[in-house]
């Protein structure tokens, strides 16, 4: 397994491009299945997760190319309606392929989904929305069975906004019979994204980017091209890195409505935030950073996969911030290790207490999962002296290749590859 040695203390300066979105890709490419033909994703990030997917969708039968972050799929032939464990199991986003195949062939089998080893992330609202939808469904040895001869509209309500549960009823929805409406749906840009694809297939979506979507169902839908959206997870993380190592960084490809709770914190954190023309500049001079208390909720709120980023951010601020995490109430497994740098964090119930302290010591640290491991660099960077983040491969699976990101912008990072530990 690879690690990242980082030499603290280097101001981040110059100007980067943000990659395609992970969460996007991962909901648009099975969206695919839903037509006969290729289908063209502009854009798409080079991140193990995407290749994960790209194997699923092999292993159905969809011939993939993949090159210069431009992914074909050409669904015209399959030849298995089932994802096996072997690769679900690698990540949640992998049951996206539920919908697509239950409403196209009325049948799908796909094993219980894996992932980020942290929290319990059911898929109860998923299988819900898919029953009202009139699926069959059963749970065998760990895989979920749906069958269905016709899909047809009906009206969901979901008790909690859930990305997940929306991507996948929404991709069975398009070819259910009749109308279908979804309350409570999710309004984040990834499912925006997707609403956009699912109609230039043919589909019948309105109520785009508010809470209630209404699907029109079709008898079939056509191959489409799209532009993945850029990943505001990884523009949010950068902008953190701008500015607690007092530097200054200019974003390309971005979009600011994405990033607005993100861009506002980082105001009243005490960073610069310049935004125009299609760029986004961040900059935080030699003052101290302000405490800034910050609580996750669902778009346009603060996004839960900038928690342990922004706990790492307050580490060394002037003073006492409270992190609360209203999605995933047990997502703190970085506290320990960030502390294991001298930081001073508490967590109490799905609250991080984070006292500010006058620097961080580099030591070895233990990535847990995706966003923790983000969070375990970002602190490696003010860190005095030497960080070594260990078991880097979840970095891989949603940041395109960070450390060179950060390297083009003054940081010192080197990847050790293969490392025992």
């Amino acid at each position: 397994m690879d690690k990242l040695i980082i030499e603290g203390g280097h101001p981040l300066r110059g100007q980067i491009s943000i990659s395609g979105a992970k969460n996007a890709s991962l909901v648009l490419m099975p969206a695919a299945l839903l037509a006969n033909g290729v289908s063209v994703f502009r854009n798409t990030p080079e991140l193990n997760d995407v290749y994960t997917m790209i194997k699923i969708m092999k292993h159905l039968g969809a011939e993939v190319n993949f090159s210069d972050h431009v992914i074909s799929i050409d669904t015209s032939v399959l030849t298995s309606m089932e994802a096996p464990y072997e690769l679900v199991k690698k990540m949640r986003a992998s049951f996206y392929v539920l919908g697509p195949l239950l409403a196209k062939y009325g049948y799908a089998k796909v094993s219980l989904p894996g992932g980020c080893a942290w929290g319990p992330r059911p898929i109860n609202l998923h299988l819900e929305g898919l029953k009202k939808l009139g699926a069959e469904i059963e749970l065998d040895a760990g895989y979920i069975i749906a069958r269905s001869r016709k899909l047809v509209g009906a009206k969901i309500n979901f008790d909690k906004s859930s990305v997940g549960a929306t991507g996948n009823v929404l991709m069975a929805a398009v070819l259910a019979k009749g109308t279908t409406v979804i309350n409570n749906a999710a309004m984040e840009p990834e499912i925006t994204n997707l609403t956009h694809f699912l109609n230039k297939m043919g589909a019948r979506i309105s109520g785009i980017e508010t809470p209630i979507l209404t699907i029109e169902g079709v008898d079939e839908l056509k191959p489409a091209e799209i532009e993945t959206i850029p990943d505001r997870i990884e523009a949010g993380t950068l902008m953190i890195a701008a500015a607690m190592t007092r530097g200054s960084v200019t974003f390309t490809n971005i979009r600011d409505n994405h990033l607005i709770a993100v861009l506002a914190r980082l105001e009243d954190a005490g960073a610069k935030v310049l935004n125009q023309n299609g760029l986004v500049m961040v900059s935080l001079d030699n003052s101290d950073i302000i405490p800034s208390d910050v609580t996750t909720s669902i778009f346009p709120g603060f996004p839960t996969d900038m928690q342990a980023q922004w706990i790492a951010y307050m580490s060394t601020a002037f003073g006492t911030s409270t992190i609360t995490d209203t999605i995933y109430l047990d997502r703190f497994a970085h506290v320990p290790e960030i502390n294991r740098l001298g930081a001073d964090i508490t967590v109490k119930e799905n609250s991080a207490i984070v006292r500010g302290v006058p620097k961080l010591n580099g030591a070895k640290v233990m990535s847990t999962d995706l966003r923790a491991s983000a969070s375990l660099v970002l602190a490696g960077l003010i860190a005095e002296g030497t960080t070594e983040v260990l078991r880097v491969y979840h970095l891989d699976r949603g940041y395109e290749k960070l450390e060179e990101k950060l390297n083009s912008l003054g940081a010192r990072i080197q990847r050790v590859a293969g490392s025992e530990y």
